[in-house]
């Protein structure tokens, strides 16, 4: 089962609209070939942001913008925007209730999947889009002082 990149995409496209905003325009297109993907992805993908009040569009403008600053912008909020409510893990239901293991698995699985799940979104609440910003910024940074060190030699 192939898992779904459409929270990390969304996540790329507002890191994407900040840092870029201003140097390139901001079409579909450039932002589909920084994420290797369709523009029609990204469209589907900013309407959602938009639709949650996270990005500000003009319909035919290539001229998207954050609705509020990357640190009032959380992961969590990303995540709800494109995820909804979904849930982060899945239990098989289908087991054998005659079985120790399938008529137990269920259960037991929940409680320790609810956690994992509570302790998720608390990390992607508390991490904010302009943390992901900075680190880009930085791991970029440190890739330029290398290239920087290499062609000096």
């Amino acid at each position: 089962m192939k898992v779904s990149t459409r929270f990390s995409d969304s996540i790329h496209i507002l890191a994407f609209i900040d840092i870029y905003h201003g140097i390139i325009p901001l079409t579909s297109n450039n932002i589909a070939r920084s994420i290797e993907t369709s523009p029609v992805v990204v469209r589907r993908l900013m309407s959602a942001l938009n639709k949650a009040g996270l990005i500000n569009t003009v319909h035919g403008a290539a001229d998207p913008e954050l609705a509020k600053k990357p640190a009032e912008i959380s992961l969590y909020d990303i995540f709800l925007a494109i995820e909804g409510d979904a849930q982060l893990f899945s239990i098989d239901k289908q087991t054998n209730p005659q079985c120790i293991v399938g008529g137990n698995i269920q259960e037991t699985l929940n409680e320790y999947y609810q956690q994992a799940e509570n302790a998720a979104k608390a990390k992607l609440a508390g991490t904010s889009l302009q943390d992901i910003i900075d680190t880009i910024r930085v791991k970029q940074a440190q890739k330029d002082a290398i290239k920087r060190k290499k062609d000096t030699k």
